[in-house]
């Protein structure tokens, strides 16, 4: 009886992380569809007062780049649910681990790569007032997250950046 309980508390919870996995890169999926992070402007794309031209422009650019990035967000998708779904076995071999994270960072360069070429595409629609707005917004944002970090330090140690 107790190994029937088992098993039926392993299929739950493979069930709620899969479940758990699935909402999450949906609602990821959903956030790039709003403009979110990939929209090039970040989460700053309301706060530079775009005109209609300018929202126009930075709407045909993610809809021009959407094909290109679609295909790369499913493979990461996918790779985490393999990844996820391994994890779940119970089985553990480094090497399989490490070739998938392997395969993780590799999409997640290209997703850089691509982000920064859309990023670079939407600032020239800018104004230069809103390229010194935008910057200045990210500079606040990179601010708070070093704060966070230096709240988070156990003590003795320091979160400066290495250069």
């Amino acid at each position: 009886m107790k190994f029937t309980f088992a098993k039926a508390s392993v299929a739950l919870l493979a069930l709620t992380l899969l479940a758990a996995a699935a909402l999450s890169e949906t609602q990821q999926h959903r956030h790039w569809h709003r403009g979110g992070m990939w929209a090039g402007l970040g989460f700053y794309g309301h706060q530079l007062g775009l005109s209609d031209a300018q929202k126009a422009q930075v709407k045909d650019i993610m809809t021009k780049e959407r094909p290109t990035l679609r295909p790369l967000f499913q493979q990461l998708a996918q790779s985490r649910m393999q990844l996820q779904q391994y994890q779940a076995s119970g089985n553990f071999d480094e090497a399989q681990v490490r070739a998938m994270a392997a395969q993780q960072a590799q999409l997640m360069t290209e997703l850089t790569v691509q982000r920064a070429r859309i990023q670079s595409e939407v600032i020239k629609v800018l104004t230069p007032e809103q390229k010194t707005k935008l910057a200045e917004l990210q500079n606040q944002r990179m601010q708070r997250f070093q704060q966070r970090l230096q709240q988070q330090a156990p003590a003795g140690q320091t979160t400066e950046p290495q250069q």
